[in-house]
């Protein structure tokens, strides 16, 4: 193999700071022709007269000119906080570049850090970053801990940005039903001599301005599902509490939980919940996934309220009020069904529209023609099944067969 005549170094910037550099790195860095970082770590060195880049939303360009560096066979110095392959530069680095063609020097990372100004042991953390990812997704895992009982994980530290501050973070939990008491800490700039650790809860937190360099670390009491494990769908019809027999029928029920396909993990909407059968079917054969529904008749919420005394779920949050205003606090959903409108058919499927995740699934049950029509000219590409249940029933020693209501399923995808 031919030997790689110079290297990128990327610099880790820990603790200390610039100033606790050996001298053979700060002359090494002075001695680049290109010098790449943060904006707060490059005004550390006025003296340096090759050419700076400023990592900003800039991180493909920056790359880029990295690279073309790199053919020039000029000298280049990355610098980074902490370990710079642990949600950092090195990472994007590495996907361009061999391990050859680097040189990375790592410093503590500012979870080390975090913990380490809490005395607080981290095997048992899970680690996340909002840093260039959707603050939904981070969301969704964090939910996701919060249902699975399995593990040993007991804390969640993130990386914060400007934009997904601890109080935008902590005001998405809160929407997501996680406890407003959690504890939670907020390590602002570690390392720095304006440190400051904020001991705290979820909700005192989505209220106060933090410093943007900042990690944040909560602790979760998880939530234990009743029934650890999933199980099959398709519990009676009678099993249920209900008003004058209004029930999403149980050969109908399995049919729409097999469209909604909800998956470990996922999120889903139920509009209209009635007496919730939907619902507690989907969340008990899925324990890690969580379940949002919304009933805004009275008579039959108290109905829902009383399936979830027989069929208690800690991962199904119900609420008494109307779709699709309440929405608006809920994660994104992977999957939606609708039950009942209310009359706002078109208004709830623009918004189910917009919300999905790529690839999310818009179930919905109707019993009219009218509706029907309805939700074709609003989702013409969407699958139309028609279903019709018969059951027998005996007459003395003979059978016939009793028709139930034929209901349409109309199941869209979103694809992307």
């Amino acid at each position: 193999m031919a030997k790689i005549a110079h290297k990128i170094l990327v610099l880790g910037i820990g603790f200390g700071g610039v100033e606790g550099l050996a001298p053979q790195l700060n002359q090494q860095i002075l001695a680049a022709d290109l010098l790449v970082g943060g904006q707060r770590h490059l005004a550390n060195f006025a003296a340096f007269k090759g050419e700076k880049i400023a990592i900003l939303n800039n991180i493909e360009k920056v790359i880029q000119q990295i690279q073309q560096f790199f053919l020039e066979k000029k000298q280049i110095v990355v610098l980074a906080s902490g370990d710079p392959l642990y949600y950092g530069i090195g990472t994007r680095l590495r996907q361009v570049f061999t391990a050859e063609e680097l040189e990375i020097i790592a410093a503590p990372t500012s979870f080390q850090l975090a913990f380490a100004a809490l005395a607080e042991p981290w095997h048992d953390a899970l680690f996340l970053s909002v840093h260039a990812h959707p603050l939904e997704k981070v969301i969704l895992k964090i939910i996701n801990f919060y249902h699975n009982p399995s593990g040993e994980l007991s804390k969640i530290a993130l990386l914060t940005d400007n934009q997904n501050t601890p109080a935008a973070i902590s005001t998405a939990l809160l929407a997501a039903k996680i406890a407003p008491a959690t504890p939670c800490a907020i390590c602002e700039n570690l390392g720095l001599p304006n440190q400051r650790i904020v001991q705290t809860t979820l909700d005192q937190a989505a209220n106060e301005v933090f410093a943007p360099l900042n990690v944040f670390i909560l602790w979760l009491e998880k939530k234990q599902n009743l029934k650890k494990h999933p199980i099959s769908p398709g519990l009676p019809d009678e099993s249920f509490s209900t008003s004058a027999n209004l029930i999403t029928k149980r050969e109908i029920r399995l049919l729409t939980l097999a469209e909604l396909a909800l998956q470990p993990g996922e999120i889903l909407w139920d509009i209209g919940a009635g007496s919730g059968a939907v619902s507690i079917e989907a969340a008990r054969s899925q324990p890690t996934a969580t379940v949002f529904a919304v009933e805004k008749r009275p008579t039959v919420y108290a109905h829902l309220e009383e399936n979830l005394r027989r069929f208690p779920l800690s991962n199904l949050y119900s609420t008494l009020t109307s779709a699709p205003e309440v929405c608006a606090s809920w994660p994104n959903p992977n999957a939606i069904f609708i039950g009942g409108s209310g009359g706002k058919m078109q208004e709830i499927i623009e918004l189910a529209q917009k919300r999905l995740y790529s690839h999310g699934r818009l179930v919905i049950n109707l019993a009219t023609l009218e509706h029907l029509a309805l939700v074709h000219s609003l989702l013409p590409n969407a699958q139309i099944t028609q279903i019709q249940v018969n059951k027998g029933v005996s007459i003395q020693a003979l059978l016939r067969f009793e028709a139930l209501n034929p209901i349409f399923i109309v199941t869209w995808r979103k694809d992307n």
